[in-house]
């Protein structure tokens, strides 16, 4: 990690020199299905680490809605890094508002410098991407909590500096009474496996990670078995919130690159922009995405006003909003995009020699759908709906 920090103001966009590295180097982190680390540490520079961390310890003191608008920016720029980066916010959130004060005064200095990234360690082998549950348990002994942990998929988790990790509350308690304990790179040891040679999303590099150790008491996060909590307050929204607009900045900063592209005055060849039917996919694109990132702006809004203590953040209708937020903005994006690949043809929309990245992006947004898979979402809609008579939309 260099010394050198750049510093980022909220009022702020995005450094250009942030957004110019993670262009430069988005098309080599898919090609060899690679972590982005030359763009994460441009991030860790900016001080984006600490995009939510508290004044008082360093940081920029950032809320939901700026998460939203910096999401969608650096997604413009590389899908990879913006979703690693709303991730590694996901967990920040988490130690903010749930960590021990010593875990805070320990931690959050160092994220707000850029030291610290912050992986999610949730999956296991035998229970896949159930989030709420656990079957590996923490044990308290003498000298801290003891933690034997496999997960088959940890998003750069090769690179990270900590992890948040769910661990079944004790070696007595159910699977649904789970705890989420911070576990530091230096304080146990890591195992990395796999290969990570997917579709899309490739500089994500997934692998699989065993972590043993001791950590002190003082990581528990949320309490013993507080982890449902932790889930409903701070990781769910955050995710939610965070991915989707991850997935509409880059379907939006595409749209912008295929309209530039279409209006160049000496272009040769491509779409008649005097057709009526081109004239029309243009505004079925431009509507996808008007209603995916207006129902974002809706939630986000509807979410800090909960944070605020303005309405209950745990209740059906809000969560009921929540999973809706994720199906249409993976919907919608990657709707999007396939339109902009359609409009734009084979030699500017397949090709992945384009100027206009559309091919990765086309990848990439496929993700989306089964990244916390849609199809578990309908049906918790579904369930949830039968609760909420008199159907408060958002």
């Amino acid at each position: 990690m260099t010394s050198t920090r750049r510093e980022y103001s909220r009022a702020d966009d995005v450094p250009s020199y942030v957004t110019e590295t993670l262009r430069k180097h988005a098309a080599q982190a898919d090609e060899n299905a690679a972590f982005p680390v030359q763009s994460m540490e441009a991030v860790r520079t900016s001080g984006l680490l600490g995009f939510l961390v508290p004044r008082e310890y360093g940081g920029l003191g950032g809320d939901l809605r700026e998460l939203v608008r910096i999401a969608q920016q650096l997604a413009g720029a590389c899908l990879n890094t913006a979703t690693i980066w709303a991730m590694h916010c996901q967990q920040t959130d988490a130690i903010v508002r749930f960590g021990t004060r010593k875990l805070q005064e320990d931690l959050l200095p160092s994220i707000a410098r850029g030291e610290t990234y912050l992986a999610s360690v949730t999956t296991e082998a035998v229970k896949g991407w159930g989030f709420v549950t656990a079957q590996s348990p923490v044990v308290l002994g003498p000298d801290g909590l003891h933690v034997d942990r496999r997960a088959p998929v940890v998003s750069g988790g090769a690179h990270a500096d900590g992890f948040l990790v769910t661990l079944r509350a004790s070696e007595d308690a159910p699977v649904h009474e789970v705890s989420l304990v911070y576990v530091g790179r230096k304080q146990v040891r890591i195992e990395s496996t796999g290969e990570w040679n997917t579709l899309g999303m490739r500089g994500m590099e997934n692998v699989s990670l065993k972590l043993t150790g001791t950590v002190p008491e003082s990581n528990l996060i949320g309490g013993p078995g507080g982890f449902r909590r932790v889930a409903a307050e701070s990781a769910i929204p955050l995710a939610h919130i965070g991915l989707s607009a991850c997935w509409l900045g880059a379907a939006r900063h595409s749209f912008a690159e295929l309209i530039r592209h279409l209006r160049r005055p000496h272009r040769n060849s491509g779409p008649d922009l005097t057709s009526d039917l081109v004239r029309e996919r243009l505004a079925r694109i431009r509507l996808d995405l008007e209603l995916g990132h207006g129902y974002l702006q809706r939630v986000t809004e509807e979410v800090a006003d909960a944070r605020d203590g303005k309405r209950d953040l745990r209740g059906e209708v809000l969560q009921i909003h929540l999973n809706s937020l994720k199906l249409a903005a993976s919907d919608l994006s990657f709707r999007a995009v396939n339109r902009m690949v359609e409009l734009a043809g084979m030699s500017t929309g397949y090709s992945a020699n384009s100027p206009i990245p559309l091919e990765r992006c086309l990848r990439d947004l496929r993700s989306a759908s089964l990244n916390y898979s849609n199809d578990r979402l309908w049906t918790a809609n579904g369930a949830l709906t039968l609760w909420d008579g008199p159907v408060s939309l958002a």
